[in-house]
């Protein structure tokens, strides 16, 4: 929430009234549509997620990245 606040003081810095401000923040905050995935079982370990998946016939969804840790290239 920090952020959010820091950057609408910049906006108004900016000389953008209060209406436009509301209106970065709508744009910026993501909404709880685009949260949807933090609800997923995320696994951090893969051998366990296979095992589990395995031992409930499922499929396994793996969300890699690579490149350095810091910055996914």
């Amino acid at each position: 929430m920090t952020g959010i606040l820091w950057a609408l003081a910049l906006t108004a810095d900016a000389g953008l009234d209060a209406k436009k401000c509301v209106e970065v923040k709508a744009a910026v905050v993501p909404t709880e549509q685009d949260e949807k995935w933090l609800a997923i079982g995320w696994r951090p370990n893969l051998w366990e997620a296979r095992k589990e998946a395995a031992a409930k016939g499922k499929p396994i969804l793996l969300w890699e990245m690579d490149g350095h840790p810091l910055g996914c290239t």
